[in-house]
């Protein structure tokens, strides 16, 4: 935002002029009510002491500087107990514009990340059914973030772990099998925690289909080969509901290479060099509870085998010494208390606090005709991605699943989803950007041409209080994108879509674009509304939503 990094600029210099260093704790912030100004900060209560002044008197001091600094600035005064509220010119905000012109689809863009190497891994879902909506949360908020990273200047890599190692894998190619059989004719005995959905039952058919002795092979043999069926066919369709979903993955990582490639051993030895494991009982610890942990834990068991806890510590592991400078984890909320273990083994690498963050992702209530829809991966009683999909649509479901901060619980309502009115909060947002495209192509059929790039003085037209609403909400964009990528907050994106395209309806229901007796406010209402336009189709993109030219 210019007037973010204008008003800091000059703040800075007058601060070297009177020897005073910058506070670590200043704050420029949007003024919560218009009428205070455009801007507020905060820098004369942490600098009165130093500068031997009342906050409030050194406000004005600094009002007066920034004055006489900045010409755009149309006012500047001191403020409750020593705030300095700032209001830039018309001109000023007009000049928005053209920086958007001049941007166009990098609009937005900075280098906040500078760039910082990211590997962001989300999704990770079993491979033991098809991706359900919980998962499709997950993915968009995942895709969204990686979307949003690299908007504001970070390289970002992505990064999906396919679990195809351990009990849920070997229950997989159990429950094929015992399908297989039952298929058969041969007598079959269900156990309660097997995989019984429609999809085993039709991976099973096919694998007799093509082998009718396959019942006949040894039982370890046949389970083998129900395994590989069966995760290679769900993978498949896995990858293809993200496909489908414009969701995409760089890299796929086995959780069974990391012992073939030594991965484990590295990472022990890491925590090894750390001081902070041990041998108890036959078996190798983690102490953990000296790391914020609630107790120690087991890394392997005195049979030799591996825990969950192990390998994930020997991936995390990897990706570092891959040369990420910052490991982004998507984890559904059931997780969260997994996350102190974690960072626990984090920190016993000797790697910074700020180098590992988890999103936890809550549960999506799928909502059909007000009914909850009730979902189990085991019995097979779920609604899937692929489902919902095909119901509301890709726009509908990512703008949905990022409606809401990802920690909190989503009542996903499929019937709204599908209107066609104001009330869906995505026709909503992409309503707006094909009103104002079709106002532009209104605007050609009767001859008025709008230049591709505007002059600051074909501009002097945008003299209303909405006109200025649109064009600060507009300039606003880039903070709010380096901000929401530093929080690793991607709903922040849609809410101020929301915004933004409630800010257009309400300017389209005040004023007349086309002035048959007044063309150059006509152009300049025209350039500014195809600037929002950009905004809002760069927004879109960053949430993986597409902005209709119609609708």
């Amino acid at each position: 935002m210019r007037a973010t990094e204008t008003l800091r600029t000059a703040l800075a210099a007058i601060l070297e002029e009177e020897g005073l260093a910058w506070p670590a704790k200043t704050v420029i912030e949007p003024s919560r009510d218009p009428r205070h100004g455009d801007l507020s900060t905060n820098a004369a209560m942490l600098l009165a002491k130093e500068a031997k002044c009342n906050p409030r008197e050194l406000a004005r001091k600094f009002a007066d500087r920034l004055l006489e600094r900045c010409p755009d600035m149309e006012k500047a005064e001191a403020a409750g107990p020593g705030f300095c509220n700032v209001t830039f010119s018309q001109a000023f905000w007009r000049r928005t514009v053209l920086d958007v012109e001049a941007a166009a689809g990098a609009y937005g863009s900075s280098e906040a990340g500078a760039g910082r190497k990211v590997l962001l891994e989300y999704v990770s879902a079993n491979p033991t059914g098809p991706l359900h909506v919980g998962h499709g949360r997950g993915a968009a908020v995942g895709d969204s973030l990686a979307r949003l990273l690299r908007k504001a200047g970070y390289a970002v890599d992505t990064e999906y772990y396919i679990n195809d190692a351990g009990r849920q894998m070997r229950l997989l190619g159990l429950s094929v099998w015992l399908r297989v059989l039952e298929l058969a004719g041969r007598p079959v005995s269900w156990p309660e925690d097997y995989y019984r959905g429609g999809y085993i039952i039709d991976i099973a058919r096919e694998m007799l289909d093509a082998d009718p002795h396959l019942p006949d092979l040894p039982e370890a043999e046949g389970q083998e080969r129900c395994y590989q069926r069966a995760m290679n066919e769900i993978l498949t369709g896995i990858k293809a509901d993200l496909n489908e979903f414009r969701v995409e993955h760089q890299r796929w990582f086995s959780e069974k290479t990391l012992v073939e490639s030594g991965a484990v051993d590295a990472a022990f030895n890491a925590l090894g060099r750390s001081g902070y494991t041990y041998e108890k009982e036959n078996a190798f610890w983690f102490a953990t509870e000296q790391l914020g942990d609630d107790k120690d834990r087991v890394l392997k068991k005195s049979d030799g085998s591996l825990t969950y806890f192990a390998t994930d510590i020997a991936y995390h592991h990897d990706k570092f010494e891959r040369g990420y400078d910052w490991l982004i984890d998507i984890w559904g909320a059931d997780h969260h208390g997994y996350v102190p273990r974690m960072r626990a083994a984090i920190t016993a690498m000797g790697r910074p606090r700020d180098s590992f963050d988890v999103v936890l992702i809550q549960l999506v209530n799928l909502l059909r005709d007000g009914k909850p829809v009730s979902m189990s991966t085991r019995a097979g009683t779920f609604e899937t991605l692929a489902d919902v999909l095909r119901e509301v649509g890709v726009d509908a479901a990512r703008f949905m699943f990022l409606s809401r901060k990802s920690d909190s619980p989503l009542d996903f309502d499929l019937e709204l989803a599908k209107q066609r009115s104001l009330d869906n909060p995505v026709y909503y947002v992409q309503y707006a950007h094909a009103r104002i495209r079709a106002v532009l192509r209104r605007a050609a059929e009767r001859g008025v041409s709008l230049p591709d790039t505007v002059s600051e003085e074909m501009l002097a037209g945008l003299d209303t209080p909405e006109d200025m609403a649109l064009l600060r909400k507009a300039a606003a964009f880039e903070d709010m994108l380096a901000a929401a990528a530093q929080a690793l907050a991607a709903h922040h994106v849609s809410h101020y879509l929301s915004e933004l395209a409630g800010l257009l309806h309400s300017y389209y229901a005040k004023h007349q674009v086309l002035l048959a007796d007044d063309m150059p406010r006509t152009l300049a209402r025209l350039a500014l509304l195809r600037a929002v336009a950009q905004v809002l189709r760069n927004g879109l993109d960053v949430l993986g939503v597409s902005a209709p030219e119609s609708m």
